[in-house]
């Protein structure tokens, strides 16, 4: 295999799990979420890392949710908070995530609900259809 071909490969692996997720996912920056709760927005935190299975397994729970309703999309802000970089962050601390793999809903900055390692998909409906009736 050609340098180039293994180096374009490697590149386009990266960017990968972040596909699958959405236009309307939003990589987490400092700040990002923060702006977006403080603006009175419904947010939802996914703390995800690339090597988790659990998350992989959210990550197609929500994909399938979202495709079966548009609604989820249009009125949450969804944030993908990468574990690996922001783990140990101001983000995490504040909010107390336990681990990766879990999924808070807030409005502005109040607590709706969280899931942690949870995978099933009439848990994660719950916690988006209560983020829809919040937004």
């Amino acid at each position: 295999m050609h340098r180039r071909t293994v180096l374009a490969l490697g590149a386009s692996l990266a960017v990968f799990p972040f596909a699958s997720r959405g236009a309307a996912a939003t990589l987490y920056t400092p700040g990002s979420a923060e702006a977006a709760m403080d603006a009175g927005k419904t947010v939802l935190l996914d703390f995800w890392a690339s090597w988790c299975s659990t998350c992989a397994a959210q990550e197609r729970v929500l994909a399938a949710l979202k495709s079966e309703n548009p609604a989820y999309e249009q009125n949450i802000v969804f944030f993908i908070v990468d574990w690996d970089e922001h783990g140990k962050g101001e983000l995490s601390r504040t909010l107390k995530i336990p681990r990766r793999s879990t999924l808070v809903a807030l409005k502005g900055r109040q607590e709706l609900g969280r899931i942690v390692a949870g995978t099933s998909k009439a848990d994660i409906k719950a916690l988006l259809d209560l983020a829809l009736a919040s937004a």
